[in-house]
């Protein structure tokens, strides 16, 4: 899995929003003590996010010491090390909520990423995940799906054209919309959204590369699926969660991308602790 290439800033972003002009609570420790610390995971997880923690104290003090028990894409269980720290104790104290908040964050969306991946195991489908992201996180939590066994969908606006509802309305049709497409972005993948049967065949027909079935049923999903035969990739979506993932993936969808894994997570629970000395 290749690292983002803005990780530096977001760390630098965090480290401003949360250090500020000085922590001055960790001015009450004498300068040059130093200390050993322990991360704990309190819950049973995916790791992700290990780049983005050991950024937090290259940026703090480069001389921080920080030894891994796990890689990312690891699975933990509750009550695992993580990591053993030693160095300065205030660059410790001071990055510590940065880092953890990174890692706590990109663990969850690998684990409840990792949650849906396991559901459809047995299916030919792969989870994807979407735009609805975490503000100025999108790379790095795209980062954490793959962590998890997920797959990336476009990263923004600028990399695959997505023709949803409004796109439609706005350009009088879908064949219309798909045609402009591939005349402006010849290079460039190009995707639609449909809500019928009626929608995708028109899709189909107009030369998309993929067609999104959003919110079908699951007999018109089949159907659409039989009718492509393979012709052009299949993503469905709406109305998606762990106990209709299956189902959906069981129709025969190539893909199946999912919101919740990058804006429904729920933070892994971690915590450091020092070592008396």
């Amino acid at each position: 899995m290749k690292l983002p290439a803005n990780i530096s800033d977001q760390v630098k972003l965090a480290l401003q929003e949360d250090i500020g002009s000085g922590d001055v609570t960790a001015q009450l420790i004498p300068q040059s003590a130093t200390s050993i610390a322990n991360v704990i995971c309190r819950d049973d997880a995916i790791l992700s996010g290990v780049a983005w923690f050991e950024e937090v104290f290259k940026q703090i003090d480069n001389t921080t010491e920080i030894l891994w028990n796990f890689k990312d894409g690891d699975k933990i269980q509750a009550g695992a090390t993580l990591c053993t720290m030693s160095g300065n104790s205030r660059a410790i104290l001071s990055g510590e909520r940065a880092a953890l908040n990174f890692v706590q964050t990109l663990s969850a969306t690998a684990t409840l990423t990792h949650t849906f991946v396991k559901k459809i195991a047995d299916t030919n489908a792969n989870i994807l995940d979407t735009r609805k992201t975490i503000p100025n996180l999108r790379d790095a939590q795209k980062y954490a799906v793959l962590c998890g066994g997920g797959k990336n969908h476009r990263i923004g606006l600028y990399d695959m054209i997505l023709i949803k509802e409004n796109h439609i309305m706005a350009a009088g049709s879908i064949t219309e919309a798909v045609k402009q497409a591939k005349i402006l972005h010849p290079s460039i993948k190009v995707e639609v959204e449909t809500e019928n049967l009626a929608e995708f065949r028109e899709a189909s027909k107009a030369g998309a590369d993929i067609i999104m079935l959003d919110n079908f049923e699951l007999e018109t999903m089949r159907k659409a699926v039989q009718e492509n035969n393979g012709k052009v990739i299949l993503e469905a979506s709406g109305g998606v969660d762990i106990n209709t993932v299956n189902d959906i993936a069981e129709t025969g969808v190539d893909y199946i991308s999912i919101g919740e894994i990058t804006k429904d997570i729920k933070a892994v629970d971690l915590s450091m602790r020092f070592e008396l000395t």
